[in-house]
């Protein structure tokens, strides 16, 4: 497989989403952060980091946003 120098680490910008596991309870969603995710410099994939495996619910990706307005309405969410 060739290799390429000028390859940038996903890990040295900013993820373009952030990857959350979210579970329903009754009415309302639980949010928990579980990874992130990096769009390809071709816009044709994206490279998808996962910190845990969730073994339940779904994942949603989401664009990155002020973290106090993340943690403030991920409950109402769905």
């Amino acid at each position: 497989m060739a290799r390429n120098s000028n390859n940038q680490s996903s890990e040295t910008k900013a993820p373009d989403f952030i990857a959350w596991q979210v579970i329903q309870k009754g009415d309302k969603s639980v949010w928990h952060k579980v990874g992130a995710s990096w769009q390809h410099k071709d816009q044709k994939g994206m490279t998808l980091q996962l910190d845990v495996i969730p073994l339940g619910g779904r994942i949603v990706l989401r664009h990155p946003q002020d973290s106090a307005e993340n943690t403030s309405a991920k409950a109402g969410r769905s």
